[in-house]
């Protein structure tokens, strides 16, 4: 199996062409917001987003974002929990002509 190629602009190294299968989204798991995990959970989460491109037989994964995603228990006390979410879009290069 090949290395699934990722960039966080829109371009392929090499510059081959290639057309957008769709947009896919993949996040870490739910942390607690003062746990230090970071760069973990940001490899996971680019990890997963491999897993989806891979299943949509996508090449390659351009125009990566990252966001931290938040939300805070409905209890008083609650731990506020949070997560790393990255979006990128699957694409297939082009067939040689």
């Amino acid at each position: 199996m090949e290395a699934m190629q990722v960039s966080r602009t829109n371009a392929i190294q090499g510059g081959r062409d290639h057309y957008s299968i769709g947009r896919i989204k993949a996040s870490s798991g739910w942390r607690a917001v003062n746990a230090s995990t970071a760069e973990a959970d940001r490899r996971a989460a680019v990890d997963a987003l491999i897993r989806k491109a891979q299943d949509n037989d996508a090449d390659a994964i351009i125009g990566l974002d990252f966001e931290v995603e938040g939300i805070k228990s409905a209890d008083v006390d609650g731990t506020p929990l949070q997560r790393i979410a990255v979006t990128g879009i699957a694409v297939r290069f082009a067939e040689a002509a």
